[in-house]
């Protein structure tokens, strides 16, 4: 008599608990064996565009698959257009992170499957949150008025553009409103003289923001920050534009300040653009997408003040939080703004709580209505973690990176492009003498060449026009070891290049 086949996978109903616990130790045990396997496979998907058309059927299937058909395809289809973020070789961008608790308590909302936009709808998943980012705020050392104990309080949003983009319509209702008493003018007419500033280095979601908020286009200020100050704005220059703008009729209303930058990681002057914005009586917003992180670390929490003039705060704490994408904590000192901005209350959301404003409805601190219950993971890593091990795990990736910095400095065919202050480290091969480029050629096909290749993966800048190599940090997974395999790689594709 000839084997059985394996007994195949497939849902008999949509929930069931036993369904569910034998498919989900499959589904743990696949995903373990990818972690297992990540270094096999090229970080930067080699696919070309449109190839997964061709592998898969034109229409939903009718029948049902099995658990099994679909991890196999997994493999041979999903994978092959998969860049591996988690890969201990991805050095691109900034880092996406997960980890082990994050994953664990993704798992968990996913089963509450809850939409807490009030505080009725499930008072834990508000609740949690207001605690996880008091907590967090309390680990940043941030001003008490952060606190929800105060007249502001924290909120989890899906991206720092999202963050950005909520308080900048809260701060554009209030200019609004101050200019139509103070100069007698329209909410067009005044909406039309609103002037945002930021550094040319901060990121493109202020710039997408504006746009968003209805900000003339020739409105949003990018001031240029140059070598001389590593990249950070200069305090000065901003203070001569906002004085410009007010004296042109405009009227200025947000300014952005950022802790590490997105293409060198470079950190503005906190504390006297804080001064400009409260002599202006601008709304000041800080950007850490990024490096607010390390700031629980106490050696780099220096690099945060300011913050105290400031009425808002960012950072994302799937960049380097061992949170998974998407989790961006957001603080503002006064939340009344935010409420007078994006409140909405129709009669299928009343409800004696919160008509009584004896609870927080998040609803109205973020752009859409429903949300998800993210506050859950941010809990699982900060109790199965502790903040001890999140500071040393920071640190790590700022002690590989001061190594591969010292790995560039000790050949002289490279030069470093920016002051490292995190985990980036800014590098480029030096162009030969008369080059017509300025290394731009030689430096691009260094970058194809090594994200071709697939052993790691890289990305670029220009800062001030000359075409930067960027070596981001921060794979959870990521050892010393990877670090001199990177250089090893990138010192072999450069000799390579350079015998051409």
């Amino acid at each position: 008599m000839g084997r059985l086949a394996p007994a195949r996978s497939v849902v008999t109903k949509p929930l069931d608990g036993e369904e569910f616990r034998a498919m989900g130790h499959q589904m743990v045990d696949f995903i373990a064996d990818y972690f297992r396997d990540l270094e096999t496979y090229p970080v930067q998907s080699q696919v070309q565009p449109g190839y997964l058309k061709k592998l898969l059927p034109e229409s939903a299937p009718q029948d049902q698959d099995s658990l099994e058909d679909i991890f196999y395809d997994m493999h041979s289809k999903i994978f092959p257009g998969i860049t591996h973020w988690q890969s201990p070789s991805f050095f691109a961008y900034y880092p996406s992170q997960t980890s082990t608790a994050s994953i664990l308590g993704e798992m968990l909302s996913a089963s509450l499957s809850v939409v807490g936009f009030s505080w009725i709808t499930s008072p834990a998943a508000t609740e949690l949150e207001i605690i996880v980012m008091d907590w967090l705020a309390k680990m940043l050392q941030l001003p008490s008025e952060f606190l929800s104990t105060g007249n502001g309080g924290g909120v989890i949003q899906g991206t720092a553009c999202e963050a950005i983009l909520v308080v900048m319509l809260a701060a554009r209702k209030r200019a609004i409103a101050r200019a139509a008493a103070e100069q007698g003018i329209s909410e067009a007419e005044a909406l039309g003289k609103l002037t945002v500033y930021t550094s040319d280095q901060a990121h493109a979601c202020v710039n997408k923001a504006s746009q968003l908020a209805g900000i003339a286009t020739k409105n949003l200020r990018l001031i240029h920050a140059d070598a001389s100050t590593n990249y950070a704005v200069c305090a000065d220059k901003v203070a001569k534009c906002v004085a410009a703008d007010k004296a042109a009729g405009l009227i200025p209303f947000f300014l952005v300040g950022v802790i590490g930058t997105t293409s060198s990681a470079a950190v503005d002057p906190l504390s006297d653009l804080g001064d400009i914005a409260q002599e202006h009586s601008l709304w000041y917003h800080i950007d850490g997408a990024y490096a607010g992180n390390v700031c629980i670390c106490p050696e780099y929490r220096p690099l945060l003040n300011g913050v105290e003039k400031a009425d808002s705060f960012d950072m994302n704490l799937h960049k380097w939080f061992l949170t998974n994408f998407d989790c961006s904590c957001l603080w503002v000192k006064d939340r009344s703004p935010l409420l007078a901005a994006l409140t909405t209350n129709p009669e299928y959301l009343r409800n004696k709580q919160s008509e009584a404003n004896a609870v927080v409805d998040f609803k109205d601190w973020q752009i859409p209505l429903s949300r998800r219950f993210r506050a859950l993971k941010l809990w699982m890593v900060l109790r199965m973690h502790g903040s001890d091990f999140l500071q040393t795990y920071l640190r790590s990736h700022c002690e590989q990176a001061k190594h591969f910095e010292t790995l560039v400095r000790a050949d002289s065919r490279f030069e470093l492009m920016s002051q490292r202050i995190f985990s980036l480290v800014c590098f480029r091969v030096k162009p030969a003498a008369g080059d017509k480029d300025n290394g731009y050629t030689l430096n691009k096909k260094l970058v194809e060449a090594l994200n071709t290749g697939g052993d790691i993966m890289l990305t670029h800048t220009t800062l001030e026009g000359v075409y930067t190599i960027r070596f981001a940090i921060g794979a959870a997974r990521t050892e010393m070891r990877h670090i001199v395999a990177a250089w090893k790689e990138i010192q072999r594709q450069t000799s390579k290049l350079l015998k051409c």
